[in-house]
């Protein structure tokens, strides 16, 4: 059974930056797109970024327009761990971020903004005051 578990959550303050990691067990990690989504105090979730399984040239990233040039996606297939950097941390920011992995691609993960995901983490919380 594949889990999903993010670490890395926390109170920070507007500017300041943060890493999240996730962790899977269970399964291939190799094998599937991973990515980030957010769901902020009474709002939908919204993608943030994906990663895909590939190595080198194969490998691609795609990341929402609030965060392209603040938040930074990766992969270590070795660890079996995706981290997500977060740079110039805003307010609106402020969220629970939940890591999820998928057997498709991390263009549908972000056109479909993760509807039908094959498996998701239970989430960490971010916080940014300003």
């Amino acid at each position: 059974q594949v889990q999903l578990v993010e670490s890395g959550g926390g109170l920070v303050q507007a500017g300041d930056s943060l890493r999240l990691s996730c962790t899977m067990t269970g399964g291939t990690f190799s094998r599937y797109t991973v990515g980030w989504f957010r769901q902020a105090p009474g709002k939908d979730r919204e993608f943030v970024s994906a990663i895909s399984g590939g190595a080198g040239s194969a490998r691609f990233t795609y990341s929402s327009e609030s965060v392209k040039g603040r938040f930074t996606i990766s992969r270590d297939n070795a660890k079996n761990t995706m981290s997500l950097e977060m740079n110039s941390l805003k307010p609106e920011d402020t969220a629970v971020y939940y890591c999820a992995a998928d057997l498709g691609t991390g263009a549908t993960m972000m056109r479909t903004n993760g509807a039908g995901v094959d498996y998701w983490g239970k989430g960490t919380l971010v916080t940014v005051s300003s």
